[in-house]
């Protein structure tokens, strides 16, 4: 018995149930290289972007060189620009500093939820891939050794040899929802405490950078 023919020979249920966790482990391989590419561009971004904000360059610069960068404002410099563009609006309608202070922070709050969404995209896909695919698999095993049994009692000698194959074709499909499953739950947990991380620095940028506006805005309030 090699595992080919074990396959090739399964019957069409448990072939089906096969082809359903080939394509979900496939699927959930994509995924998390696709993820781990974004996570990893939005951490380096995050860090040089405040690295460059915490330089002391002025905020009215720095706003403008991501206003030109329009391919490349994602995470913390969307969020600033959200937040700045918002202060400048507010800023020309002469609002006090408790209403344009409420203004930024909304928008800002927009912002980094969006940011967050962006982050968390597919990170659901991996989750349901990881929890189903066991049951899958279970189902295409249950059937092929319910299958196996049910030949056994068509015949009047039975042995060992006569349901082995189809026994071991039938834990091939639990073995591939395993196979699915495994890389798909260590990818959605270890992603999603990076998400978590990323949103917590993306909420604490977005509160200093409030703070240090309503500051600015008080300083030119009594000038």
């Amino acid at each position: 018995m090699s595992l080919f023919s074990l396959v090739t020979r399964a019957s069409i249920l448990v072939q089906i149930v096969m082809i359903i966790l080939l394509s979900a482990s496939v699927l959930s391989w994509v995924i998390i290289v696709l993820k781990f590419k974004v996570l990893n561009l939005a951490k380096d971004e995050a860090m040089r972007f405040e690295d460059q904000f915490w330089s002391g360059i002025n905020l009215s610069d720095l706003y403008q060189q991501v206003k030109r960068k329009t391919d490349e404002r994602r995470g913390v410099a969307k969020i600033f620009e959200s937040g700045f563009s918002e202060y400048i609006r507010t800023h020309k309608v002469k609002t006090n500093t408790e209403m344009m202070l409420a203004s930024v922070q909304r928008s800002m709050k927009v912002a980094v939820a969006r940011e967050e969404d962006y982050l968390d995209s597919h990170l659901s896909t991996l989750a349901t891939i990881g929890s189903i695919s066991p049951y899958i698999g279970l189902f295409g095993t249950v059937w092929g050794i319910m299958r196996s049994f049910i030949a056994l009692g068509a015949v009047e000698h039975a042995s060992l040899a006569m349901v082995a194959p189809g026994i071991a074709e039938a834990l091939i499909a639990t073995a591939m929802g395993l196979f699915a499953a495994i890389p798909a739950v260590i990818a959605y947990n270890r992603y999603a405490e990076r998400v978590d991380r990323l949103s917590s620095s993306y909420e604490n940028f977005a509160e200093e950078l409030a703070t240090i506006l309503q500051r600015q805005n008080n300083a030119v309030e009594k000038a």
